[in-house]
């Protein structure tokens, strides 16, 4: 966990994972977690019911699926926020790394079973 007052080097934690669509919390602040994590390929429909998702693109590119709407497609500097509840689907067409902020406790995966469900782990 950051130690207030400590910057936390989001490039720097992004060089610790080593799998896709495993998120690290990284930082926590007002009541949400800031989580880093690499993507590739194909993730499974979910919805997170408990709160709104938001992606930020670091590198390479990300497209989210969403139910019954138009798909988003994002790049480097580009954010997207996955309202509560709206089921959705990430795709990487290549390694992509994001900045995901949710509210803490939040499984990537939502109710989904998927061998894709990551364990909870700060870095």
């Amino acid at each position: 966990m950051a130690r207030p007052g400590t910057p936390v080097d989001i490039a720097e934690k992004l060089t610790k994972i080593t799998e896709h669509w495993s998120p690290k919390t990284v930082l926590e602040a007002n009541g949400l977690e800031f989580k880093v994590a690499k993507l590739a390929g194909d993730f499974v429909w979910h919805n997170h019911p408990e709160g709104d998702e938001l992606f930020l693109v670091v590198k390479g590119e990300l497209t989210i699926e969403l139910k019954d709407l138009p798909s988003v497609v994002l790049g480097p500097g580009e954010m997207f926020v996955v309202p509560r509840g709206l089921y959705h689907k990430p795709y990487a067409p290549q390694e992509c790394e994001v900045v995901i902020m949710d509210p803490p406790g939040v499984v990537n995966t939502g109710a989904a079973e998927s061998e894709l469900t990551a364990d909870e782990e700060w870095i």
